[in-house]
């Protein structure tokens, strides 16, 4: 988005996407527990629990095997998913997310969470809340950096959805996935987000994902006990991090052999840990109401870690945030519970529990403004926001700094060679559509040209022809210059051929009409071209509409104006 002529149009864009990535998120969670009532699994996919002790193995390991099977029969680059999936297409394909991505996560994560699989809603939350939302643009014909601000729409109303907390997801889209804050990009932004939040409210039969009092800290003194636990959890999230890199460096194994491997793993661990199945948010209540030790919560998050951390690395389509959530929860549960031993009138264990909820959240995305937003909208207070706010400063630089990781997506996208560029200019290029620098003043011409063809040419004056024979576009020339090679051509012969002049040729490539300034110039660099042509297919005829032309000059001209 450029200008702030399009706010309102994209206001409304938000709101509609907003309503969109709620309902999907409501329908993504209706389908997971329905789906889980078939394996015998109550209380909307949760209650892994009650289920017999042969089936807390034979579930996760025989669902995550189905599905290997299933996904064996496509392409890789249909399996992609989450939030890696969303930025690697913002950057490799200019904010186009296929549908078939999309039904994968949908009814691949609906199984994977029905059969016990450890990983959260909140990842495919945010894919399908930012593919609706790009599907939608794409519908309308919007230019790719619109589709852009539609998926930071989607993706917050998939945050808001989730947690209703609609800051946290505003502030998620602008930090995590399209990095960069403008007051233009707010307001479609948080239209989004209060619109999934109230469809969430409205629809969810939850009430949300927990429900806690207004909360603070006791006592300044406990200060020091609030840094160990950011420690704990940025060294928590860090060993989850290595695990996840470790099992993604098996991508090159059959996915069906990946899949039931994390499948053994997480039913081995469920054998000991049943409370590490599916998403845990019933083990998070749990904690939250105090009704479990200190041992039993240290054993749940160290399992956690890894049957979530291997369930991701090894490419199932499962989220990542609601586990760490837990971790982050059950460490600060254990150490609230034994502060409470030392120091009887210390805070209560849930204000730790919060705590570790925001340091988890804050270090695995690197989003500290995200994830203290989160703690401020969950618990209704700015009372523990100094607390929580040092605890998350101090677990994202655990994790960045002690152990030299980046969030786990990053990791994930280093990991597997894609850059994603995060440096102004590229956020310029990839904001900014081919109209920003486009010389409309453009024309087609045959090879051939007669008296007829000049005649036209001293009408328009256009600065640029692109020449065609047989349909085919060869190349680009000046039109002035063409004109006065043409008028002494034309004065010897009846007709003149362009291919036979000297006039300066431009090699050029066609891009679509909504295509960005980033578009245009890997379009140059991949096709060794100096320009390209703004081209759009005719739904009538079928052939190429010429809009104009844009070459690497006036890009340049264009970047140096607005980013120096």
């Amino acid at each position: 988005m450029r200008s702030y002529d399009s706010v309102l149009a994209y206001s409304l864009l938000g709101v509609v996407g907003g309503i969109a990535s709620g309902l999907i998120v409501i329908l993504f969670e209706f389908a997971i527990g329905q789906a889980a009532l078939l394996f015998g699994v109550g209380a909307g996919g949760e209650d892994f629990e009650s289920l017999p002790r042969w089936m807390l193995f034979a579930l996760p390991a025989a669902g995550a095997t189905a599905l290997g099977v299933v996904f064996s029969f496509m392409a890789p680059e249909q399996r992609e998913t989450g939030i890696v999936h969303v930025l690697s297409r913002m950057h490799s394909h200019y904010s186009v997310l296929p549908m078939k991505n999309t039904l994968v996560q949908f009814f691949g994560g609906v199984f994977c969470l029905a059969t016990g699989q450890s990983g959260g809603r909140e990842g495919p939350g945010i894919h399908l809340g930012g593919a609706i939302n790009s599907l939608l643009g794409q519908r309308l014909g919007l230019p790719n950096n619109s589709l852009r601000m539609l998926i930071a729409c989607g993706t917050a109303g998939g945050i808001a959805a989730v947690f209703q907390t609609p800051l946290a997801g505003v502030i998620f889209a602008m930090e995590v996935i399209i990095a960069e804050y403008t007051v233009v990009g707010f307001v479609p932004v948080i239209l989004a987000a209060v619109s999934a939040s109230a469809v969430s409210h409205t629809l969810a039969l939850g009430g949300g994902l927990i429900s806690l009092p207004q909360l603070a800290l006791a006592s300044l003194v406990e200060l020091p006990i609030v840094m160990l636990l950011g420690l704990a959890c940025g060294i928590a999230v860090a060993m989850f991090i290595r695990v996840s890199r470790y099992a993604a460096s098996i991508e090159h194994w059959p996915v069906a052999l990946r899949f039931a491997l994390a499948g053994v793993l997480t039913g081995t661990l469920a054998l000991a840990v049943p409370q590490i199945l599916g998403m845990g948010y019933d083990t998070l209540n749990l904690a939250l109401g105090g009704q479990m030790a200190v041992s039993a919560l240290l054993l749940i998050a160290g399992c956690k870690i890894f049957a979530t951390a291997a369930t991701c690395g090894l490419g199932m389509p499962v989220g990542l945030i609601g586990p760490n959530l837990l971790i982050g929860a059950c460490l600060g549960g254990a150490i609230g519970a034994i502060t409470q031993l030392w120091l009887p009138e210390s805070s209560d264990p849930v204000v730790y529990i919060v705590i570790g909820m925001g340091a988890a959240m804050g270090a695995v995305l690197n989003a500290p403004l995200a994830a203290i937003l989160a703690v401020v909208e969950l618990t209704g207070t700015l009372g523990l926001s100094m607390a929580a706010l040092l605890a998350i400063v101090i677990a994202t630089l655990t994790n960045s700094d002690l152990f030299g990781q980046r969030s786990a997506h990053q990791s994930v996208l280093a990991q597997m060679s894609r850059k994603i560029p995060e440096d102004p200019l590229n956020r310029l290029l990839h904001r900014t559509d081919v109209n920003a620098t486009m010389d409309s003043n453009a024309v087609r011409v045959p090879v051939i040209l007669t008296e007829a063809d000049l005649e036209t040419l001293l009408e328009y004056r256009p600065a640029w022809c692109l020449v065609q024979r047989d349909s085919e576009d060869l190349y680009l020339v000046g039109g002035s210059e063409l004109i006065t090679w043409l008028e002494l051509a034309l004065a010897e012969a009846e007709d003149a051929d362009v291919t036979e002049s000297d006039i300066r040729r431009w090699s050029s490539a066609p891009v679509p009409t909504q295509a960005t300034l980033r578009q245009a110039m890997d379009t140059m660099r991949r096709a060794t071209t100096e320009a390209v042509h703004v081209v759009e297919r005719s739904a009538s005829t079928g052939r190429t509409i010429l809009h104009g032309v844009v070459t690497r000059d006036s890009i340049e001209r264009f970047t140096l104006a607005n980013v120096l």
